[in-house]
């Protein structure tokens, strides 16, 4: 819709607004404009009509029903765009009618009311005719590409498992070698032919100085660009070289890439100035190219996967031998493949019989599985080595194992498959595995060059590969990299780029449309609510509320209210933004209700005591509580849990819930003034009216003790062993009970010692049931006391079975066990 059209679209809301539903007639002036947009639908039918016919035919070629359908794609996209004409206009009309409210049950109102509502539906009518033609229309187009998919996807499928000739049948061979023969006769009989032309040789011997040139250039790099590279490199990385250093020797090893490449061009370009070329010789030209580029990407990421030294970490754990045979093996598969993609080529210029074209490329497909099962035997061995010193096998060594045996695999089966005739299949299945292979290689490579980068900007080495920001880079770079997995694994790409449609214009459920856009501005936009929360947040806790007379408890209290008002306005914000229906999401949210009633009712009793938590504050961070039986000091209190640390400085973690339930003891509640109780025991006969003295001297005397109210000491009683006594202060600071207490023992223990005061102890008497039992004589029928500074005698002692030492009750003693 042009911006003319938006206008006229709102300057007419705003006359129907103003007017109150008067004057509501077709304007010409947008009738026009809104028929610029339109589609040519008579010009559509035509080639609507013509798809139909090719579908239910199904003669045309794979090359003709891809452009066919790469223009349906052209015409459904023009019917996606006109889906949205009228569209602001449609969406007043609807409100205009939602505004009127709907029709009386009993079918009379007012005959204003009835005129203006019937023009509105007449006027919706006219304004969605352009919207359901093309809706339509596009549904005709995406089932046509769909069927045209799906023909295209028919033949590759029977392309692949069609049967073929063996490469092992002899009677081939012949014709294998004379189709290459051939090949390569016609490359010389076109030079010939062009050299005998007098005016071409003419041209060739004045154009042959810059071709030497080109040739020239072309074969040093050839021979010495890689040198030159490796050279430069190893001067950059020698010694301990820091990320700056790195990057630069990554960037300077791409030469040995770069420059053989441009040389091989040099070489091309040095043979089209002579003018000998002529059109299967660049055929064969132009297809050279891109083999030589697959060797040469092969051979510099098989330096990078197994470099023959490397100053910090290697990317397998194999040894020099080991690393020197991937990078062969690496290069020898890259020179493979690249062949194989150039001897196809051939094969479709020459025009070369099915049965040679195996013949020739057969030997190629041993060769390349074979190196599989090396690369897969190393592999291997870097599992082996990374379980020796680790102790334990990781993800990422589980994942190279099951690569490697994937690979050992495929070694196997892809020359069988060729041997006995599947030979397309085989190819099916080799070629895209070595360019997977060469994608992960990639994949390994980038990510290491990932972290060198945040290494230099950071300069964090020791936490660059644990860091969130390396691995979510890693992460987008495999994103980014699932296209090319699925082209070489034989997507085309039409698939893609309709995937891609289908993605963009998203899915709908219900009303609501959900697509990357949607979910993109609704991330922008909470991230931005959250961010506003977090510096309102900020503000409130080191600015504004320290200035207040708030209590930290208060304090923390406000800034967490505010966070999580904050994070739910943002929400909001974000799903209306996002224009996510909010009617719908309340009809799912009455539906989970019913879950939450049931089984997460917990949760919501917790995160409901929580917000009582904050609000009414009975405990704050830093009082010493004890709930459940648990005494520590609250250091964080969450909307859904409490985390308590003890004084053994373990934490535990509280539901909420137990604190609005259960029973709570805040010690520090307030102020942290405290009760200690010290109990002290002392032998019978003892002067209690001294010792009461002696504990109240203690008592007054120590700092943490508070003078009003004064210490008292209460006889609590008469215990079995002692005269029970107990110390009871009021502590300025209760977090210090266990040190005031300690210390106060120290103190009775040497003031009971200086004036000779006991303190009893717990004496036990033990008799014997059958003293005749005993082995050595002159104990029979006595009493042997067992208590401290006595000898203590055990039953392993006495000689006695199991049972027959037995405590009071079994030998007349009487109930304190005496």
């Amino acid at each position: 819709m042009t911006y003319f059209l938006r206008f006229l679209c709102l300057s007419f809301a705003l006359c129907v607004a103003g007017a109150g539903f008067t004057g509501l007639t077709a304007d010409p002036a947008w009738s026009q404009t809104a028929a610029e947009d339109v589609p040519d639908y008579e010009a559509w039918q035509k080639t609507a009509a013509r798809a139909d016919e090719a579908i239910e035919a199904a003669r045309a070629s794979t090359a003709a029903l891809e452009q066919l359908r790469a223009e349906l794609a052209s015409w459904r996209q023009q019917f996606q765009a006109a889906q949205s004409v009228n569209s602001n206009a449609i969406e007043t009309v609807r409100r205009q009618l939602d505004a009127l409210g709907p029709v009386p049950e009993s079918g009379e109102e007012l005959a204003d009311i009835a005129t203006q509502r019937q023009q509105l539906n007449e006027r919706l009518e006219r304004l969605r005719e352009p919207v359901l033609a093309a809706e339509l229309a596009y549904s005709r187009a995406d089932g046509l590409i769909q069927g045209i998919d799906r023909i295209i996807r028919n033949r590759q499928n029977e392309e692949i498992l069609r049967f073929g000739p063996s490469p092992l049948n002899p009677t081939h061979w012949t014709g294998a070698v004379s189709a290459l023969w051939t090949s390569i006769g016609h490359v010389r009989s076109e030079f010939l032919a062009a050299w005998a032309n007098p005016i071409q040789q003419t041209e060739s011997k004045r154009s042959l100085p810059v071709a030497l040139v080109f040739a020239l250039v072309g074969l040093v790099l050839v021979v010495r660009g890689r040198a030159w590279s490796r050279r430069f490199t190893a001067r950059i990385l020698q010694g301990d070289p820091g990320p700056a250093r790195w990057i630069g020797g990554f960037v300077v090893s791409l030469g040995s890439l770069v420059l053989p490449f441009i040389g091989v061009f040099a070489l091309t370009e040095a043979i089209y100035t002579t003018g000998l070329v002529g059109l299967r010789s660049d055929q064969k030209l132009v297809a050279l190219l891109p083999a030589v580029f697959t060797y040469l990407v092969a051979r510099w990421l098989a330096t990078r996967v197994f470099p023959a030294d490397e100053a910090r970490t290697l990317p397998l754990h194999l040894d020099q031998t080991q690393r020197a045979r991937g990078r062969f093996y690496g290069a020898t598969l890259g020179m493979a493949a690249g062949l194989v993609y150039f001897l196809q080529e051939l094969s479709s210029i020459s025009g070369w019989a099915q049965s040679a074209t195996v013949v020739i490329l057969f030997p190629l497909i041993v060769l390349c599985s074979f190196l599989l099962w090396r690369l897969a035997a190393l592999l291997r061995a870097h599992v082996r080595n990374d379980a020796e010193d680790d102790g334990q096998e990781t993800y990422r060594s589980r994942m190279i194992s099951f690569l490697a045996l994937a690979l050992l695999g495929l070694a196997v089966l892809a020359p069988l498959l060729a041997a006995v005739g599947y030979f397309k299949l085989s190819e099916a299945l080799l070629f895209p595995s070595l360019a997977s292979l060469e994608l992960l290689a990639a994949l390994l490579v980038l990510q290491r060059l990932v972290v060198e980068v945040y290494v230099l900007i950071t300069g964090n080495r020791e936490g660059a590969t644990e860091s969130l920001v390396p691995i979510l880079i890693g992460f987008m770079l495999v994103l980014a990299s699932v296209p090319f997995f699925a082209l070489a694994w034989g997507a085309r790409i039409a698939d893609l780029t309709e995937l891609w449609t289908t993605i963009t214009e998203g899915v709908t459920v219900g009303d609501v449309r959900i697509s990357p856009a949607i979910f993109m501005t609704f991330a922008i936009v909470f991230v931005l609510g959250f961010l506003a929360t977090r510096l309102v947040q900020g503000a409130l806790k080191n600015t504004i509320l320290p200035k207040t007379r708030l209590d930290p408890g208060g304090r923390n209290a406000i800034v967490s209210g505010v966070g999580y008002l904050g994070i739910f306005l943002a929400a909001v914000m974000a799903i209306t933004s996002a224009g996510i229906d909010l009617s719908s999401i309340a009809i799912v949210a009455g539906a989970l209700s019913v879950g939450i009633g049931f089984g997460l009712q917990n949760i919501v009793s917790n995160f409901v005591s929580g917000i009582i938590l904050l609000i009414e504050r009975p405990i704050t961070e830093g009082d010493w509580i004890e709930v459940g039986g648990v005494h520590g000091t609250v250091r964080q209190i969450s909307v859904r849990s409490t985390v308590i640390e003890t004084f053994d400085r373990s934490d535990v973690i509280v539901p909420n819930s137990d604190f609005v339930s259960g029973r709570v003891t805040n010690y520090t509640r307030g102020n942290t003034v405290g009760r200690v109780i010290v109990p002290v025991g002392v032998a019978y006969g003892t002067d209690t009216r001294r010792v009461e003295k002696i504990l109240l001297d203690i008592a007054q005397a120590h700092p943490m003790v508070l003078a009003n109210p004064a210490p008292y000491i209460n006889f609590a009683g008469f215990g079995a062993d002692s005269l029970d006594f107990e110390i009871r202060a009021i502590l300025r600071d209760v977090n210090w009970v266990l040190s005031v207490k300690s210390e106060m023992n120290h103190q009775i223990a040497a003031k009971f010692a200086e004036e000779e005061i006991e303190i009893p102890f717990a004496q036990r008497d033990v008799w014997l049931r059958n003293p005749e039992a005993l082995v050595a004589g002159g104990a029979s029928g006595e009493a042997i006391q067992a208590g401290s500074g006595e000898e203590h005698i055990t039953a392993q002692d006495l000689d006695l079975d199991d049972g027959q030492a037995s405590r009071d009750g079994d030998a007349g003693g009487d109930g304190d066990g005496r």
